[in-house]
């Protein structure tokens, strides 16, 4: 399984709080079954990010992981909170926060209030060149009010990653509510352990993973945990397993971009 989003990186934010700590949630990942970890760093007004350190870090955890034998790919990505600031710095360059310098570029919305205009910062990371991929909107307390918000991004080609704690409760029960929801109608691309510690946070990921084989099907598990996040993890397109359902019900309503667009050419 390919993990893409995962604080392992020690002492740059409150994920593994040292190298002794990630060495030991790198252990616990690999018993999972998981091969490949995108280090997911924050980047908010609590954290800085800098590349060349995370780079310098994700080196050193290499070299330590090497002299346990523990057999973890690692890449780098960021947790990208949508700040002003954050959004022009990805825009002017892309490969900034993206995982691996390649296009994906998972995005974490406020947990409280949506910001006006997020249709629209959406629109324009993906006009720079970056897809951006929405963590875990079923631990976000306004999307767990109204998950029916994602249909227009869903439409414009925004993914969705869903935490595999979450999934199996770890997160409680309307998080876990929310995750069946969204994967009752094929929403999501990704399933992730956002993992933080070996504790209260650590790299579960099997049992979603089965859980999902076991109620969706198999190729859709094998698409959430392999061969998806594996294409976001090299840069690559993939192709969506399973119709989304409830997005081509909408698009009979036009939107109010569409009433706009055709009042415009009436003119």
């Amino acid at each position: 399984m390919v993990d893409i989003h995962h604080h392992l990186l020690p002492g740059l934010d409150d994920g593994a709080s040292n190298m002794d700590v990630a060495v030991e949630m790198a252990r616990l990942a690999v018993a999972e079954g998981i091969t490949h970890v995108v280090c997911t760093p924050h980047a908010n007004s609590y954290h800085a990010f800098d590349p060349r350190v995370n780079a310098a870090k994700a080196d050193e955890l290499r070299a330590r992981l090497a002299a346990e034998k523990i057999d973890l790919t690692l890449g780098l990505g960021c947790d990208f909170h949508l700040s002003l600031d954050n959004v022009e710095l990805a825009l002017a360059d892309p490969a900034r926060y993206s995982i691996n310098g390649l296009g994906y570029l998972l995005v974490e919305a406020p947990n409280y209030g949506l910001p006006p205009g997020l249709s629209e910062t959406f629109y324009r990371l993906r006009l720079a060149g970056m897809t951006p991929v929405l963590t875990h909107p079923e631990r976000n307390a306004t999307l767990q009010q109204d998950p029916e918000r994602l249909i227009e991004w869903l439409r414009a080609g925004l993914l969705v990653q869903v935490t595999a704690d979450s999934l199996t409760g770890h997160k409680g029960r309307r998080a876990q509510q929310v995750a069946r929801q969204l994967l009752d109608r094929r929403w999501v691309h990704f399933l992730a352990t956002d993992a933080h510690n070996t504790t209260t946070r650590p790299p579960r990921m099997r049992a979603a993973y089965e859980l999902v084989g076991k109620r969706y099907g198999a190729a859709y598990a094998y698409s959430l945990c392999v061969s998806n996040p594996q294409a976001a993890y090299m840069g690559r397109p993939f192709e969506i397993e399973g119709q989304p359902r409830g997005l081509e019900e909408v698009v009979k309503t036009p939107t109010w971009w569409q009433r706009m667009t055709a009042a415009l050419m009436r003119k």
